[in-house]
């Protein structure tokens, strides 16, 4: 819904006389890019599945190499649905054929996704050292467009603290009306979480440190070498690379809000180059030019992912 809402947005931005100029911009683009694109982002997510069976390996697991990165595959197809559904999935698909206990990946998981907000972090350092002022500019603009006014913060905190007071009466009176099963559930939650843990820990225990940070670098790179190439992709948007970065930062951001970044990832593509110079009618028709041949990127991946990944398991069986 919030994507659906960005995109309409978005687009209403748009001057009525931009109109043409941005239909345009799309029927001229460079869709022979998206090939390249896509062996620098598949190369990513090949990596990205390398980096987290080497996170596997202090828990004593080490499932093959194609099973996880087909996994990694059908995470991301399943993000475009629900977000964070792929990452639940893939443990799930990887503990059914590689025997490993679903529970103790999903804590790797979250190491993972710790280290990725790091990777963030610093991509954001990067562009707030190269481009201070678009950073700085951005950063306004998203914190006026999201500030709501006093009145309506302390009525959403009222009924907030209302519904929390509500459901703790309600867990209370469910608690004693079937506390032997609830002791049976937490027992059940404990030893998910004991496993949740075991797997985050793990991170803390690799034995390969310099090779996960060369993974993480280069996933990123990737990501970065990816986000440049989609510059040229249409007229008058070609960018340098300090560019680029700030266009990941935002970007990222816009992928983490929404189902697969839809329309956010678009729109503050639009929004940084907009502070570099660029008109925000072209900025909208590359950053929904990039976003489209993610999509179709991992659609495609993702796709032939799920017909592999149970034939191959069934071949080895």
């Amino acid at each position: 819904m919030v994507g659906i809402l960005l995109i309409w947005w978005s687009l209403h931005q748009i001057p009525p006389q931009e109109w043409d100029k941005f239909t345009k911009a799309l029927a001229k683009s460079k869709f022979w890019l998206i090939l390249p694109i896509f062996f620098i982002l598949g190369l990513s997510h090949f990596i990205r599945a390398l980096r987290w069976r080497l996170i596997m390996e202090p828990l004593g697991y080490k499932p093959s190499i194609m099973n996880t990165f087909l996994a990694v595959l059908i995470g991301y197809l399943a993000n475009l649905a629900i977000p964070r559904l792929g990452e639940v999935l893939k443990c799930t698909l990887l503990a059914k054929y590689e025997k490993v206990p679903a529970e103790k990946i999903v804590g790797t998981i979250v190491a993972e996704r710790a280290f990725d907000v790091i990777s963030l972090g610093v991509v954001f350092l990067l562009a707030l050292t190269l481009q201070f002022n678009v950073i700085q500019a951005g950063w306004q603009q998203l914190q006026n467009a999201s500030a709501p006014s006093n009145e309506h913060s302390n009525n959403g905190l009222l009924i907030f603290l209302g519904a929390v007071v509500v459901l703790l009466i309600i867990a209370v009176i469910l608690y004693f009306t079937f506390k032997h099963k609830f002791e049976t559930i937490i027992k059940s939650i404990k030893t998910i979480l004991i496993g949740i843990w075991e797997g985050v820990i793990s991170a803390t225990k690799l034995k390969k440190h310099n090779l996960f940070f060369f993974y993480s670098f280069s996933i990123w790179f990737l990501y970065l070498l990816a986000t440049y190439i989609g510059l040229y992709g249409t007229e008058g948007t070609a960018s340098s690379f300090s560019t680029a970065i700030s266009c990941l930062a935002y970007a990222s951001i816009g992928m983490i809000i929404t189902p697969g970044g839809i329309g956010a990832y678009a729109f503050f593509m639009a929004k940084v180059l907009e502070l570099n110079g660029i008109e925000y009618t072209l900025g909208l028709a590359n950053g929904t030019l990039q976003w489209f041949s993610q999509v179709i990127i991992v659609i495609v991946l993702g796709g032939l992912a799920l017909i592999i990944l149970p034939f191959i398991n069934k071949q080895v069986k």
